[in-house]
Formats: structure tokens, sequence, C-alpha cells
């Protein structure tokens, strides 16, 4: 699946919302705590913004990132998007982008955080949760770019 990144319109409120509302509902861990309208509503603020990079198929917007400075707000791809290198593509434009980044991942999205590790994220605390809208045990990863040496 070849996909083409580009920053999201706010026409793409409605496929973003879309994934990252059926992620909740795809995974019982996570309490549904928004409706379909009131996530499309939260992706269009992060539009608006600027923070949205979409990653987009010749199926449609099969993903996004999103960036607020240096942290990683969401990073959400549909099922049939998964494995296929397309969340990697989305992480290395935000590498480009800036040298440092941080982001949470939930401490029970463990393909979130096997994923996070093997694209150089160090795990540097851990929460019981009481700072996020879930009140799900996270888990802060911190990226830096490796400064080049001269040799």
């Amino acid at each position: 699946m070849t996909a083409v990144l580009r920053p999201a319109r706010s026409t793409d409120a409605g496929a973003t919302g879309a994934i990252l509302h059926g992620f909740a509902r795809e995974n019982d861990w996570m309490p549904e705590l928004y409706s379909q309208a009131e996530t499309i509503a939260f992706c269009g603020r992060m539009i608006d913004l600027g923070w949205v990079t979409v990653a987009e198929t010749q199926q449609g917007v099969v993903g996004f990132l999103a960036l607020n400075e240096a942290e990683v707000q969401s990073l959400y791809l549909t099922v049939s998007a998964r494995g296929q290198g397309i969340g990697r593509k989305l992480l290395d434009r935000a590498k480009v982008e800036r040298p440092e980044l941080s982001l949470f991942a939930f401490q029970a999205n463990h393909p979130a955080c096997r994923f996070y590790e093997r694209n150089g994220f160090t795990e540097v605390a851990r929460s019981d949760g009481a700072d996020n809208d879930e009140n799900l045990p996270d888990i802060k990863y911190v990226w830096k770019r490796q400064e080049e040496s001269d040799g």
C-alpha cells in the first residue's frame, strides 16, 4: 500500500475523526469517552491549528499524525494500513521536522509501545493515568536525533 503524505485539510476532519474513533471502539481496554461527532470536531481543531499530516492512498485517508511543537499528540491508522510502513513514514516526517520528539502511549497499547521503541523512542516515565482523559496508565517516550560525528 503506497501512501502519500500531505498537510491535512479541513475536509479531512471526518476521515481522521473516524480513524481515531474507530481505534477507541476496537480496543476493549480503551474507554469510549467521546461520540464520533465529538472526535471529528477534535480532529478538526487539530487540523485548524496546522498540526496534522495525513497519509492518503487510493482508498483515501488511511492515517494521520498530529504534531504540536515537539509532541506527537496523535498517530493513528486504519486497521488495513497497519503493518504497511505508513506509521513509520508519518513518524519519519516528524523526525525530519524536529530534532526531538516526545509522546505518550497507553501501557495497554502494546503494539504502539513496540512500534515506538523499534523507531528509536526511549521510555522516560510512567504514570498511573491521572493526567489523561481516559485515566489509563501511560508511558512517556522521547526521541532525539543523533548528532552526526565529523568522523
